[in-house]
């Protein structure tokens, strides 16, 4: 099956050239999109949500394996989108399917979340874990370690500012980016 690609990037976003984007994919104000990433919108369209961090290597594919419940969710025959909230961090080599990603969550490096996971909001998928089969973590979980242990973490995930300002900074000098696709200021002038 082919995939007709339609990138929408909105502007403050940077996404360098060197990613591979299939399908009908929105990414948001302020996202960084790192070389070597690979993002496909097989199922449905994916929309990033605002300041998200895709590291290299990293793969979102939102993919309904058949006889999932979402397969045939929409009354008309579509899929709904995968809507991936803010502030979300996706590192190196990560594998990440869930078809629902609140925000301000951390797939750590060499993770793999399935289509079958709901992640709410401000978990941490540690570095290796695999979550496979259905099941929904509750806000603030963290899994770790061989087993992936699960726990309720004590604080608040921290705002990743400082990181995506630096990424604004050097990311330019090293890699050619993709150009801003839509202007929210040339809209209004238009209309």
């Amino acid at each position: 099956m082919s995939l007709k690609n339609d990138i929408k990037i909105m502007h403050r976003s940077m996404v360098c050239e060197d990613s591979n984007l299939k399908g009908d994919i929105t990414i948001s104000s302020g996202c960084v999109i790192h070389p070597s990433t690979t993002i496909i919108a097989e199922s449905g369209p994916i929309i990033i949500g605002e300041n998200c961090i895709v590291e290299e290597y990293a793969t979102i594919i939102h993919r309904i394996p058949k006889g999932h419940p979402a397969y045939a969710e929409g009354t008309d025959g579509s899929v709904k989108p995968l809507i991936i909230g803010p502030d979300n961090i996706f590192e190196v080599g990560c594998t990440v399917e869930a078809l629902k990603i609140g925000e301000r969550n951390v797939f750590e490096c060499k993770c793999y979340v399935s289509a079958d996971v709901t992640v709410t909001n401000g978990c941490v998928i540690g570095a290796g874990c695999r979550l496979v089969g259905q099941q929904v973590l509750p806000e603030k979980t963290i899994v770790q370690g061989k087993q992936c242990q699960q726990r309720e973490a004590i604080e608040k995930q921290r705002s990743q500012m400082v990181q995506l300002d630096y990424l604004r900074k050097i990311l330019p000098n090293y890699h050619h980016l993709k150009k801003a696709t839509y202007d929210p200021k040339k809209v209004r002038a238009q209309v």
